[in-house]
């Protein structure tokens, strides 16, 4: 399961959520849980506390890393290009990447962001239901 940057900012400010509870059992479970270079990222530039920046760092080096390739960047723009075609304009290029590192790799996307829901519904991305 690739766990997106809204589910970890909910996670690491310990804000109860139904995706955060099911990141918890994940974790609990020792289930296999991936990052991306560009959630890594959203991840840690948000982080303005030195200690804190350093602990999370820290407690993200041990997941698993899913690379983004030349075709994941590829299959991005195909994403949005898709999606203007149904009417519907994905706000962040970031998350047309994250939506393409999930499909190429077989990967359930577990997020709190309506975005994906168009991803999902015209190109194929599998997210994790939680309501």
């Amino acid at each position: 399961m690739l766990i997106d940057t809204t589910v970890w900012i909910d996670f690491f400010a310990n804000k109860p959520t139904h995706q955060t509870i099911y990141l918890e059992q994940l974790i609990s479970d020792r289930e296999d849980i991936y990052l991306c270079g560009i959630i890594l990222t959203e991840i840690l530039q948000g982080i303005k506390n030195s200690k804190e920046y350093h602990q999370i760092e820290k407690s993200l080096r041990p997941i698993l890393f899913v690379d983004m390739t030349q075709s994941t960047f590829i299959l991005a723009a195909n994403i949005y290009r898709k999606l203007r075609t149904q009417g519907v304009t994905i706000r962040k290029t970031a998350d047309c990447m994250i939506a393409a590192v999930a499909i190429e790799n077989g990967l359930t996307l577990l997020h709190n962001d309506k975005d994906f829901n168009p991803i999902e519904k015209y190109c194929g991305l599998h997210t994790k239901k939680n309501n």
